[in-house]
């Protein structure tokens, strides 16, 4: 197989090794099916040809875009294609009226794009920030305000797919129903008669319109042959919500809504489910665009957090909350909404007096809790079970009756922990309940529950088995009891006209086994507390620096997991033994250990620390002992590393940097083989050491201690930096002439963070030098009186965050200190003491991972508004993945992880590119070709005054 595919794709875009292959054996479903082989194909001959060859030998082909399916669209044992590493492509067109996007492209990133035109795509699911277009109109997804108009189906302007016979139609091309005709005529004529037979069959005509008046994935777009006329049109809508089955999309081009600005929100709270159902319409008729049903189980599992109006235990068992927000583009209409609000409000009847806020925090606050009830059931679960959403929807005036009779199904099934919530105005449920599959009983109980949900919502409510998460594996064997026999026969026949040998997602949508819910169910050994926690959403990936070179979080644990099966399973493994050789490089070692994967992720796991605990069981006794050794002398360490620094260019000067390059990793070569250890590698951005004495700053009085950074002690400036002098030194500038005192101790030497110990896992090092550095804090501070401030930002937010690590008495010192990163410093009181002389042109800002983490991306942008005409955040702009050392032993993970952002900045001709870590300005610099530097030296330069020059301060 891996021959045939390398013999129409690259070699190293087909991954057939056992660990890629179950890296991607899962999607955020509780289906499980590994792959034969995955592949990257990067344009539509390469998409053809494994048509071709998955005909040829009879194997299953899957698209994959960003594996966030919630019922299994996304796996298979046969040929799964990765469409999101070179199907990026997105163009705005039309003043923002039209967006072209290619599967591959994150939904959040065409809204992105679309922003400063006021506009945004139509579809708006929960996972909009990870989920991609292909998906997107694969399912035909909607979410909270885009309800059945403003869908993929309704927007779609005109399409350009593949279908299985290779065959490629464009549907904005005038012509584009005369070339199917000709290349495909009998899948042409097939498609005029189902058309023919369906709109002559007024009961079933009369079924579909009636179908889809409510939200409805379940099956094929059965509407497309009423709404459209011709072939390609028919066809272009059926792809979408075909969940994969019918061809490749390769782009799309769609049709864009309003993005209003104002919004005013507020969470209404009812005595019960029908009094808030019944309130409903009365918010929809006055405008409201988001209506968002919460059960009392729902209200339980997030009453604690910020944003709810009550406290816990003041709402009765069976009260219901709405959470309704009105928008507005522009003030008078927001006017207008905040009238409609207070009438609509005094129509009804509400547990307590409703209170709308138009402030953007509290609004977070209010929408955090409808966005954390999924996070909620899924934390709170019980080790080896999954955590499943299903959707459904039904007329809203049987809303109420259909919520009351899912609730009963949750208590006579034993899902006592289930939670129901949803788009209301559309009459659109979601529930999620936890459930294990580790024996026949529990498969028998859900069996038995997902059966009666499907026996209530069709037979007894006449609605949607899945409303807007596509049909997938868990619904399949129900498409003919919603839809009936007739329209089944329907959509058999139009997948055996696009697909006969039935070999394109084979399964999903339509499948001829009657338990195909119950089949290929995803086994969750317990491992890890992280691994365990783990839903495989995917949710963490679009952040993860190594995404595109090895693994991402998602898949460190489906492998972990593998791993713990395995070695549980009877008999040695040949998959074992081969997971267990590649697991160390593609998961350990290449992990950056940022852990911006926490914040994207649901249920909050930072898989950094896993990585670390990993690397911590991983080294000897020896090496442990070796590590503390070094955080003891950590000032002689300092000293080495300005030395090696300095022979290294000396070298270079001597004999050339490409020497340099080879001898490091000649190095490298030997030091893998005999210590298993890999050697930092030279590059032409290596800095030179730090020049000169360290600063030494004694002052009565300060306003704060000063600590630079070990990076910024060891090194110096990088190749082609322009500045006279160092950081440290632009810090002391800058603060001389806000007359701000600083002092920088005398015995800063051999102090730091313990980052360098942490990611590598050496525990007790890291310990040691946390310890000690606070306790010098306490000292240099008096006791906590000024603040710490420290030049970069990883090394501030590592000792912000030290305290689980540090003594007792450190403890104690610790809580009376006040650390802060030099941007939160400089912002809130440099800045508005200083003078700007002077403005650059446009800056760019490559954001350190920690100070997104602590918060303060904003007052960097702030600082760089205020040096700057113009500023730019890259779009692509995330970890650098040089995570201390892992960009002089790995540069391969920096490359990959500055690829997208280093792509985007090269369209951008910047004066200054500015960060806030010495690492990540190398990265940067390696990666665009520009220096980047501390933004210290710039705030230093727009701040000199003639008299700074003529004294001598320059």
């Amino acid at each position: 197989m891996g021959s045939q595919l390398r013999s129409v794709l690259a070699h190293e875009r087909v991954l057939d090794r056992p660990i890629d292959c179950i890296a991607f054996s899962s999607d955020a479903s509780f289906y499980r099916l590994v792959p034969r082989a995955v592949v990257q194909p990067a344009g539509l001959n390469e998409i053809k040809a494994l048509f071709v060859l998955s005909r040829a030998r009879n194997i299953p082909l899957v698209f994959r875009a960003g594996g966030t399916s919630l019922s299994g669209q996304s796996i298979t044992d046969g040929i799964l294609v990765d469409i999101a590493r070179y199907w990026r492509g997105i163009r705005v067109e039309d003043e923002g009226r039209f967006i072209r996007v290619q599967p591959g492209v994150i939904g959040q990133q065409a809204n992105d794009a679309l922003k400063k035109f006021g506009a945004k795509i139509g579809p708006d699911p929960a996972s909009i920030e990870v989920a991609r277009l292909g998906g997107i109109l694969s399912n035909n997804a909607s979410g909270m305000c885009c309800g059945v108009a403003k869908n993929a189906y309704h927007t779609l302007q005109s399409m350009k797919f593949m279908l299985p016979s290779g065959t490629v139609v464009d549907t904005a091309q005038p012509d584009a129903d005369l070339r199917l005709f000709e290349r495909e005529p009998k899948l042409y004529a097939g498609l005029l008669d189902l058309k023919e037979r369906i709109r002559s069959n007024a009961q079933l005509t009369s079924r579909i319109r009636t179908k889809y008046r409510i939200k409805n994935t379940t099956g094929y777009s059965m509407n497309a042959f009423l709404d459209f006329d011709t072939p390609t049109q028919i066809l272009s809508h059926l792809l979408i919500g075909a969940e994969g089955t019918l061809g490749f999309i390769a782009e799309a081009v769609l049709r864009t809504i309003p993005d209003l600005p104002l919004k005013y929100t507020g969470l209404l709270l009812f005595a019960d489910m029908h009094a808030a159902c019944e309130a409903i319409s009365v918010l929809r008729a006055a405008g409201a665009a988001a209506i968002e049903l919460m059960d009392r189980a729902s209200l339980r599992a997030v009453e604690n957090k910020p944003g709810m109006p009550v406290r816990p235990g003041q709402l009765p068992q069976s009260a219901t909350g709405l959470l309704v927000e009105f928008q507005a583009g522009g003030d008078e209409e927001f006017k207008l909404n905040r009238v409609a609000a207070t009438e609509a409000t005094n129509m009804i009847t509400l547990l307590h007096p409703p209170r709308f806020t138009s402030d953007a925090s509290e609004q977070a606050h209010l929408w955090s809790l409808r966005k954390g009830l999924f996070p909620s059931i899924g934390a709170s679960r019980a080790r080896g079970t999954s955590v499943i959403i299903e959707d459904v929807a039904v007329p809203e005036d049987k809303l109420a009756d259909a919520a009351t009779h899912l609730r009963h199904l949750f208590e006579r099934h034993g899902y006592d922990e289930a939670i129901l919530f949803g788009h209301a105005k559309d009459g659109n449920l979601h529930f999620v309940i936890s459930q294990g599959f580790g024996s026949p009983k529990q498969i028998a109980q859900y069996k038995a529950f997902i059966e009666d949900v499907v026996d209530v919502v069709v037979h007894r409510y006449d609605g949607s088995l899945k409303a807007e998460h596509g049909t997938g594996r868990n619904m399949a064997p129900f498409v003919e009891t919603e839809w009936g026999p007739e329209a089944l026969a329907i959509m058999h026949e139009l997948k055996r006209l696009v697909d006969p040998e039935d070999l394109v997602n084979p399964g999903v949508i339509l499948n001829k086994h009657s338990d195909a819910h119950i089949r290929d169910l995803k086994s969750l050994p317990e491992v890890e507390p992280e691994v365990d926690k783990c839903i495989e959403c995917g949710y963490c990936e679009p952040k993860c620096p190594s995404r595109d070179l090895t693994l991402t979080p998602r898949q460190r644990i489906v492998v972990r997991r593998a791993i713990e099966e395995l070695r549980n399973s009877v008999g040695a493994s040949e998959t074992l033994k081969a997971l267990e050789r590649d697991f160390p490089y593609m998961a350990i070692d290449t992990c950056a250990v940022d852990g911006l994967c926490a914040i994207s992720c649901p249920v909050n796991i930072d898989t950094g620390s896993l990585i670390k605990r990993l690397r911590k069981t991983g080294h000897s006794s020896i090496a442990q002992r070796i590590a503390v050794l070094i955080s003891h002398q950590f000032s002689l360490i300092e000293a080495a590393a300005r030395m090696a620094l300095g022979a290294g260019h000396l070298l270079q000067s001597l004999a050339g940097v490409r020497t340099m390059i080879s001898i490091t990793q000649a190095i490298d070569s030997v030091s893998r083989k005999i210590a298993r250890e890999p050697f930092w590698k030279w590059s032409r951005e290596m800095p030179f050491p730090r020049a000169g004495k360290m600063p030494k700053q004694i002052v009565t009085d300060p306003d704060a201690v000063y600590f630079p950074a070990c990076i910024n002690r060891i090194m110096g400036l990088l190749p082609g930096e322009g500045s006279e002098f160092e950081t440290m030194e632009a810090m002391l500038r800058i603060s001389r002439r806000a007359k701000i005192k600083l002092l920088v101790p005398h015995d800063v030497q051999g102090h730091c963070c313990g980052v360098p110990f942490s990611s590598k896992g050496f525990d007790a090092a890291h310990r040691l030098a946390v310890n000690r550095t606070i306790e010098s804090f306490f000292k240099w501070s008096n006791g906590g009186a000024v603040p710490i401030v420290i030049d970069t930002s990883p090394c501030t937010y590592g000792l912000k965050t030290c305290r689980p690590y540090l003594t007792q008495a450190n403890q104690d010192r610790f809580d009376q200190l006040t650390i802060l990163d030099s941007i939160e410093f400089i912002a809130d009181r440099v800045l508005p003491r200083l003078t700007i002389k002077k403005k650059a042109a446009l800056v760019s800002i490559h954001p350190v991972c920690s100070l997104v983490k602590m918060g303060i991306l904003r007052k960097l942008e702030a600082i760089s508004k205020a040096c700057s005409i113009e500023t730019l955040i890259p779009e692509e702009a995330g970890c650098c993945g040089f995570a201390g050392d892992r960009g002089f032993l790995f540069p391969e993970l920096t490359h990959s992880a500055t690829a997208a952002e280093a792509n985007e900045v090269k369209l951008t001709k910047c004066n200054e590119y500015v960060s806030s870590s010495k690492t990540c300005e190398i990265a940067l610099t390696r990666a665009t070709g520009e220096v980047y530097r501390s933004y210290l030296h710039l705030l230093e330069y727009v701040s000199r005054s003639d008299e700074d020059i003529s004294s001598g301060e320059v």
